[in-house]
C-alpha cells in the first residue's frame, strides 16, 4: 500500500528538507503509526516547528554529523585526529547557531509561550568554551597552531632557527665559489633534507650526500656536508613537534572525552530537532495543516490537493466517510478524478498518521487506522 499509493515519494521529498545525514536518515525511516498519543505529539510538533519557521525564516542543521563512533573511541582512551576534533567544533558551532535562532524565534513573540520544541531548544549545550579551544589550536586540517601549547611553540621556533641557519649556509656557497658548479642559483628539498642541484661533472667539487637526480642525469641534489649536521638537527625538531602535536590533540580529546555525555545529547536533539523541521518545511511547501484526528472511523477531507500534482493544475476535493455511510463508491469517465481521490484519502492517511501535515484545508479530519489497503487496479500514475 505505501507503494501504491506513491508514500516513499513523499517521503523523499521529505529527505530532500533535512539539513544533515543523521537527519535525513531520520526521514527515510519515517513509516505511520497507529499510536494516537504518538501521532499527536509528532503533528503538533510539525505545527510549532512550522510557527516558529513563518516568525523567523529558516534555521540550518548542515553542521550537524554523526561522531558517535569518534566518542567511542574516546571511552577505551584513544585520541581523536584533526579531522575528528574538528567535526567535534563544528557540531558545537552548529548547536551554538541553532540554539540562537531559537531564542531569537521565541523573543519574537509577543506573548511567551512555550511549545513542544522548547525543552528541546533549551536543553542544547553549545559549550561555548570547548569549540573555541579546538579552533584555537587547530585552525584548519592542515594547520596547528603555534600557540597550542607552550611546548609546541618553543620547538617551532627552534625549527625556525635551524632553517634560518640552514638557508644561510646554503645560501653563501649559492651565491659564491660553489656557484660555478650549479645548474641553477636556488635551494631546493629531497626526501626533507635541503639540497642544492649540482652539475653532475662537478660532483667531487662539492663534497655531500646525494638524495636525487635529474631524469636525464645532468643534475645531481646534493646536501653539502657543512649543512648535514644542521639538517639532522631540523629533523629531530620537525619529531619533537610531531610529540607535541601528538600531546595537544591528546589534551583535546580529554576535554571532548569530559564532555562527551552532552555531546552525544547535543547530536540526538539536534537529529530530531532536523527532522520535525524537514516536516515543517515540507508542509509550507505543500500548504498543509494539522488534521484532527478520531479513533471511530471518521474522515472528513476539506479541499484537500494530492500532493504529487501540480499545485496550480490540482482541482482540491471534499470527501466525507465514516460517518452515515462507511462505504463509499466513485464512478464516472476515466478522466483521472476517481484514482486521484482513491489515492489521495489513502495517502493523507499515511500522511497524518506519519506526523506530517496534509495539504487540505484546516481541521481536516482523518481516523486512526491499523491497516490501510490501496488495490488501484493497474497502478496508474496520477502525476502530470
Amino acid at each position: 500500500a505505501l507503494r501504491v499509493l506513491e508514500y516513499p515519494k513523499i517521503i523523499q521529498k521529505l529527505t530532500d528538507y533535512a539539513g544533515s545525514q543523521p537527519g535525513k536518515e531520520l526521514c527515510r525511516n519515517l513509516s505511520p503509526s497507529s499510536d494516537l498519543t504518538q501521532i499527536r505529539r509528532m503533528q503538533r510538533e510539525t505545527s510549532d516547528a512550522v510557527s516558529r519557521l513563518l516568525r523567523k525564516g529558516n534555521v540550518s542543521f548542515s553542521g550537524l554529523a554523526d561522531i558517535r563512533m569518534s566518542l567511542r573511541r574516546l571511552e577505551v582512551g584513544s585520541s581523536l585526529n584533526v579531522e575528528e576534533l574538528l567535526r567535534v567544533a563544528k557540531l558545537l558551532e552548529t548547536t551554538s547557531r541553532v540554539k540562537a535562532w531559537s531564542r531569537s524565534a521565541q523573543a519574537s513573540l509577543e506573548e511567551q509561550n512555550e511549545d513542544s520544541l522548547e525543552e528541546m531548544f533549551t536543553s542544547l549545550q553549545p559549550l561555548t568554551s570547548l569549540s573555541h579551544e579546538i579552533n584555537r589550536c587547530i585552525p584548519s586540517e592542515e594547520e596547528n597552531a603555534d600557540d597550542a601549547s607552550p611546548g609546541l611553540k618553543q620547538v617551532r621556533r627552534q625549527m625556525h632557527q635551524a632553517n634560518d641557519r640552514i638557508r644561510a649556509q646554503l645560501n653563501a656557497m649559492v651565491n659564491g665559489g660553489t656557484r660555478n658548479y650549479l645548474q641553477d642559483a636556488v635551494i631546493t628539498q629531497r626526501n626533507g633534507r635541503f639540497c642544492i642541484p649540482v652539475k653532475a661533472e662537478y660532483r667531487s667539487q662539492v663534497p655531500g650526500m646525494i638524495h636525487d637526480q635529474s631524469s636525464t642525469g645532468s643534475t645531481l641534489f646534493i646536501e653539502p656536508m657543512a649543512v648535514v649536521k644542521l639538517n639532522n638537527d631540523l629533523r629531530e625538531l620537525e619529531i619533537k613537534e610531531e610529540k607535541e602535536i601528538e600531546i595537544v590533540l591528546a589534551n583535546l580529546s580529554g576535554q571532548v572525552a569530559v564532555n562527551s555525555d552532552a555531546i552525544n545529547d547535543n547530536i540526538l536533539l539536534m537529529t530530531e530537532l532536523d527532522f520535525i523541521f524537514a516536516r515543517a518545511q515540507l508542509s509550507l511547501y505543500y500548504k498543509g495543516s494539522e488534521p484532527d484526528f478520531n479513533e471511530e472511523g471518521r474522515v472528513r477531507i476539506k479541499k484537500g490537493r494530492h500532493p504529487l500534482l501540480d499545485p496550480k493544475k490540482v482541482v482540491p476535493v471534499d470527501i466525507r466517510i465514516g460517518e452515515d455511510f462507511t462505504m463509499l463508491v466513485i464512478s464516472g469517465p476515466n478522466t483521472g478524478g476517481k484514482t486521484v481521490s482513491l489515492k489521495t484519502v489513502g495517502l493523507f492517511t499515511l500522511l497524518g498518521q506519519s506526523g506530517l501535515h496534509i495539504p487540505a484545508s484546516d481541521h481536516s479530519e482523518l481516523a486512526i487506522f491499523d491497516e490501510i489497503y490501496a488495490d488501484i487496479g493497474d497502478e496508474q500514475s496520477i502525476e502530470i
